[in-house]
This record gives C-alpha cells, structure tokens and sequence, in this order.
C-alpha cells in the first residue's frame, strides 16, 4: 500500500497536507469541504494499489474521502485525486461506482433487516399508517418505484422523514414477502442510520451531467 512516510503528512488532491482522520468531520479531495463523516466515501487502498470503496468506514489504511456524490465521484476519477491523495500510482475499478450503489443498497437492507428483527419496523399500508397515528415512526422507507401520489396521501401533513431508496421487491425480502411498499422505522440509532444510508446512496445514484 502506498502510504505517506511518517514524518510528512499526505498530500490532498491540491498538494495540501491531508488532516488526520480525527472528529467527527472530513475534507473531501475534490470539492475541499469538510462534513460529517456520515455523508461522505472514505476509499483506501486494497490489494496491488486497487481503490476499494469503505462504506463502513473500518478498513485499515489512510483514508481518502469524498462527498456521496456523483460528480464528486466523477470529477476525482478524471482529475487523478486519488493519485496525487495517494502520492503514487493507484488503480479505479471500471465499475467503482456500481460497486458503491450496490454496496450502501447492502446496508440499508441489513439495517432495515435489523430493525424489522428487533421490532423497530413495520411495513404494510394498515400497519405502517397504525404506526403514523400512534407517532411510533421516526422515518418512513418508501419503494422507489412506488406511487408518488399514494405516498403522499400516506404522509399527509406530517413533518417526518422520508427515503425512498429501495425498490418493493427489495425491501420485501426483508420482511419475508414478495414485495413491501411502505415501510415504518421507530425513532432512534437506526432510522438515523437508514435515513444517512439513503442519502449517501441517493448521492451517488444521482446523474452526474
């Protein structure tokens, strides 16, 4: 892995020295602003140079980060960020954001996956409206290829959080079923989460013209 010696620090996109991965913000190499962690990309370097993509942000290595957005994403790739972050040779994968999507839709589904298995969803129009009355939900997950109309009607007035990052199919096998439209999250750690998930992911999904 190519790393900074210790004595220097790394070098960011622009030539600046890169801050060390400390509090709860990062600088992104592109765009240079510093955000929560929680709405960036960290990339570090894999196997034989290779950029890998740590959603989880846990990966050993210096990090490299970026804002969860598409033309971030693309505007690294054609100005060599990650290289001159690297301070060497680095190798992108042709479907490094494939890789990204496909990971963060992995995630939501664990996290819905984990709060359905410790009674912290519900999904199902009765139920999920149930849940909305009752105020149990912090965060309605919506099917992307759901009505738009009918999710309105669903929400009404309420000033709650919606995503919609996860088509029905999807987000039923989560709960057992063919497919699941409406899906309610009790507030909390992990309707936080989910609702970070959806963001990052509707970032980099977004088109990048």
């Amino acid at each position: 892995m190519l790393t900074a010696p210790p004595h220097e620090p790394a070098l960011g996109a622009e030539g600046e020295a890169e801050e060390p991965e400390r509090g709860p913000l990062r600088r992104c190499l592109v765009t240079r602003e510093s955000l929560p962690k929680e709405a960036m990309i960290r990339f570090v370097l894999g196997p034989e140079h290779v950029v890998v993509p740590d959603l989880a942000g846990r990966l050993p290595g210096r990090g490299m980060w970026l804002s969860a957005k598409a033309d971030v994403l693309e505007r690294a790739v054609k100005r060599g960020a990650f290289s001159r972050a690297a301070r060497g040779t680095v190798h992108l994968p042709p479907d490094l954001r494939a890789r990204i999507e496909d990971g963060l839709k992995g995630r939501l589904r664990d996290l819905i996956g984990f709060a359905r298995r410790g009674g912290q969803a519900v999904c199902g129009r009765d139920a999920v409206r149930e849940w909305l009355h009752s105020g149990k939900a912090g965060l309605l997950v919506e099917a992307s290829d759901g009505s738009p109309k009918e999710r309105a009607r669903l929400v009404g007035g309420r000033g709650l959080p919606v995503v919609a990052p996860l088509p029905a199919e999807v987000l039923g096998g989560v709960f057992g079923r063919d497919h699941a439209v409406h899906v309610a999250i009790a507030p909390g750690r992990l309707a936080k989460s989910i609702a970070a998930e959806a963001a990052r992911l509707a970032g980099i999904s977004a088109p990048s013209g």
